[in-house]
């Protein structure tokens, strides 16, 4: 695709989060990075080097440069809101990442802000996105394999003993494991079933009294159709249930079981709050630390642990390669072909929103569904109770 139709994309924060999407944009011709904003100057300095782009200390600056056509918000979860509507007044398109926001409130104001300028608000990446995800909804859309009855998804991973900054180990501050990864399994689960949550009830886990934030959580759905799903997640880093899908990890990339307990020893290295977060940002994008992520190697999709979705004809399990169909009398795998750019998914449905007009599936009233079930899980949780979700 030529360049000339490449959507102009800004970006407002170089951490983390953009480093993980660095492949995505290098990788496929849709996108071309042309700004950024980051109040660290190293970052900015690499970024301007790496890729012969504008760079800015403030989103307004960033949001008036005449050549960004849209913008990637990928700042901490606090300033969502204020980055979506400084963007909206300057009538750039906007990709988020999740969390959408803090509050629904937020969201709120988020979505009006967007449709007062005429621009697309996508909220990505989500796992929701990833193709063997996709798949399975297609099939169960399908009718060949009947209504949804149940779902089971369930994540371990490492995630409370990565470096953080302060604000992540804080719930109130948007900390830990229900805003940062519940949103892509509420999303994912959302998605298989097809209809709204309409209540939920939680517990969560906070166990490490030196992060005191949750670092785990069960949750059990019900939706609209009748469906209901399970939700299990311990970021706690010892079990990893990437053994279970073949040892291929969230990336999409290979790993390497020999390299277990390597995050928790890391971190037995940092003696205050304040090294943990210089190391992190020293490790992001711009600091002395940084490497480049490597670009997944094994030919896989990204994914978000074992998912089982149980229909009336036959059970689907979304795996790194494709989608195995589980029917009354045999088995079948259902394969994908090689991902050619990794999350090359949230361009398809950015380009197709841009170029062609079409509704975004990841708007704002779907990842605002989303924030709205997490917050649910949060107050299930603290109150030990049911709670009822409405989509009013």
């Amino acid at each position: 695709m030529s360049r000339a139709r490449s959507i102009r994309l800004g970006v407002v924060g170089l951490g983390r989060a953009f480093t993980l999407m660095l492949p995505t944009f290098q990788g496929d011709d849709r996108v071309e990075l042309v700004a950024a904003c980051d109040p660290r100057p190293s970052a900015r300095e690499q970024f301007a080097r790496d890729f012969s782009a504008a760079v800015y200390d403030s989103v307004e600056a960033l949001a008036a440069d005449p050549n960004v056509e849209a913008i990637y918000i990928a700042s901490p979860h606090q300033f969502h809101s204020e980055h979506t509507r400084v963007a909206a007044r300057h009538g750039k398109h906007v990709l988020l990442e999740k969390p959408m926001a803090l509050s629904l409130k937020e969201c709120d104001a988020m979505i009006q802000d967007c449709k007062d300028a005429g621009v697309f608000l996508i909220v990505g990446h989500c796992h929701s996105f990833d193709a063997p995800y996709l798949r399975a909804r297609a099939i169960i859309r399908s009718g060949a394999v009947g209504t949804v009855r149940m779902i089971q998804a369930l994540n371990y991973t490492d995630f409370l003993y990565r470096p953080r900054r302060p604000e992540e180990l804080d719930t109130s501050a948007g900390g830990g494991v229900v805003y940062s990864q519940a949103a892509h399994q509420v999303d994912v689960v959302r998605l298989l079933a097809g209809a709204a949550v309409t209540r939920v009830r939680a517990v969560a886990g906070a166990w490490d009294p030196e992060r005191r934030t949750e670092g785990a959580y069960s949750a059990l759905l019900w939706f609209g159709n009748g469906a209901f799903a399970s939700l299990n997640y311990s970021g706690y880093g010892h079990f990893d249930s990437d053994e279970w899908n073949g040892w291929v990890g969230e990336m999409g990339e290979a790993k390497d079981p020999a390299a277990y307990g390597a995050a928790r020893r890391r971190l037995k290295q940092v003696r205050s709050a304040e090294e943990e977060s210089s190391l992190k940002k020293d490790s992001t994008y711009g600091g002395p630390s940084y490497r480049p992520p490597a670009v997944a190697s094994s030919a896989r999709y990204q994914h978000f642990g074992p998912v089982v979705v149980s229909c009336d004809a036959a059970d689907l399990r979304p795996v790194p390669d494709g989608v195995w169909v589980y029917g009354n009398e045999e088995k079948t795998h259902l394969g994908l072909p090689e991902p050619a750019v990794p999350r090359s998914e949230v361009i398809d449905e950015l380009h197709a929103a841009l170029r062609q007009g079409e509704a975004p599936l990841h708007d704002g009233s779907w990842a605002r569904e989303t924030l709205m079930v997490c917050l649910a899980i949060l107050q299930s949780a603290s109150e030990n109770r049911d709670v009822k979700v409405s989509t009013e």
